[in-house]
């Protein structure tokens, strides 16, 4: 659809109809961005800030004057909305829409192209209207493999955020199939939220967040509460739950570059203390987040004097080392032979977890390398010799698993080569038979038609 049957051609008689027809969108009530629905959308719901919003749109001059169209290009284009990506016209009337609505705006310059305009498009102080539709919206992913989706219900203030370290005073309420089982007002410290109960996802979602902002939380278990739920709020295992989270004040902890040596050597070790707890507690993502932290607080330093440098390697290595633990636990291979390759190639614990994660990803062969490297580090290790054993097997296994696979492969194509040779001699035959017998229809036909 285009607006050419809907807008008049001349700026005066557009401005009159959208005064007539439409409503106010701006939050000041300026008369900034006015919208008129020509069709209503299907659910409901409406974008919130930040939102990953998809539209098809078509931009004019009061004169009907067309300078860009995104169905022009068979393209929809998509922003986040609230965010400035775009002219604050559409920031505003996008989050006025519902999925599959379909609405004009009639913008003026400050909300939309001010006072320069676009060379050879738009000239200077021009109001413009936008034919906006709009095809879907999501949330804002916070992690990469979509297991936090955040959707901003208010806008927070400043451009401040807490950091890993820092105190948050958050109102929080979980739920988890639409039953509330958790409300509360609570303060805790970024990175240690498990100390009080709280996900990690909202956790995670800390350094995102601005004074004052109310925000949706949607979580997959592995931010939630894992396989082993949570039963004291009597939430099962492997749930996704909804946390919405209020950020009422908070103060940031230091920056490790505010910080001398000798203190970031002082938290470092309380870090690798309640990494450590989490470890034992089975907290494994939480774990992790401590001793990266200490890597990234000590990873550039040079320390001064032998037991400064040394306890700095210490502490570097223990995290790595403890990182590439935590990644076997939890099933993510790959960033465990990150952590392990960061280390010393004679390193035998770094050897020997390095090949663990390989053999879990059936990387057999470079997993003995791995494991007899740890022979030549420490000939006495019997644990690398049983996973080269281990190893071997493995081998074995998918070297018959892959003969079977292939047997059966080519018994199928000799079987299908079978039926199709039987269905050709079968073809042939009947074709022979057809031909014999049109040839003695043929035959007969001329014996009769011979005189006796």
């Amino acid at each position: 659809m285009t607006t050419d049957q809907d807008l008049p051609m001349d700026s005066q008689s557009a401005t009159a109809m959208f005064a007539a027809k439409g409503i106010d969108v701006t939050p000041s009530k300026d008369q900034g961005v006015i919208k008129i629905v020509k069709r209503q959308g299907v659910d409901g719901e409406r974008p919130m800030i930040r939102d990953r919003v998809t539209v098809h749109y078509n931009g004019k001059l009061l004169n009907g004057k067309k300078f860009d169209c995104s169905r022009d290009r068979k393209q929809p284009f998509s922003f986040n909305a609230g965010k400035g990506q775009v002219i604050k016209a559409w920031d505003i009337g996008v989050l006025s829409m519902q999925r599959g609505e379909l609405s004009m705006f009639l913008c003026k310059p400050e909300y939309a192209y001010g006072s320069t305009g676009i060379p050879n498009k738009i000239p200077p102080k021009s109001s413009v209207v936008f034919e906006m539709e709009l095809l879907n919206f999501e949330g804002e992913l916070l992690t990469s493999d979509g297991g936090i989706i955040r959707r901003v219900k208010v806008k927070g203030d400043g451009s401040s955020n807490p950091n890993d370290g820092a105190t948050v005073d958050v109102h929080l309420e979980g739920s988890c199939g639409g039953r509330l089982f958790d409300c509360r007002d609570i303060t805790f410290v970024v990175g240690e939220a498990e100390d009080k109960g709280v996900p990690l996802g909202v956790d995670r979602a800390m350094d995102n967040m601005q004074k004052g902002e109310c925000c949706v939380l949607f979580l997959k278990p592995k931010y939630a509460f894992g396989s082993e739920g949570k039963p004291e709020y009597k939430v099962g295992p492997d749930k996704d739950v909804v946390y919405e989270v209020t950020l009422k004040d908070f103060k940031r902890a230091k920056e490790f570059w505010e910080m001398d040596l000798k203190e970031k050597l002082e938290l470092a070790v309380g870090l690798k203390h309640k990494g450590n707890q989490y470890f034992k507690g089975g907290r494994h993502y939480q774990a992790v987040i401590q001793y990266q932290r200490i890597i990234s607080w000590l990873e550039m330093e040079c320390g001064v004097g032998k037991e400064q440098q040394k306890k700095i390697r210490d502490l570097i290595l223990t995290s790595h080392l403890n990182l590439a633990l935590c990644f076997l636990r939890v099933k993510e291979f790959s960033q465990a032979v990150d952590s392990c390759n960061k280390l010393d190639e004679r390193n035998e614990k770094a050897l020997y977890r390095r090949g663990e994660a390989r053999l879990l990803r059936n990387e057999f062969s470079l997993a003995i390398a791995d494991f007899q490297q740890v022979l030549e580090v420490n000939p006495s290790n019997r644990a690398a010799r049983a996973q080269i054993s281990m190893c071997q097997n493995k081998i074995k296994e998918h070297h018959e698993h892959d003969k079977k696979t292939y047997a059966n492969m080519f018994q199928k194509f000799a079987e299908r080569d079978a039926k199709t040779g039987r269905l050709k001699r079968r073809r042939d035959d009947s074709m022979r038979s057809s031909v014999n017998g049109e040839v003695g229809i043929k035959r007969r036909r001329r014996s009769q038609d011979c005189p006796s």
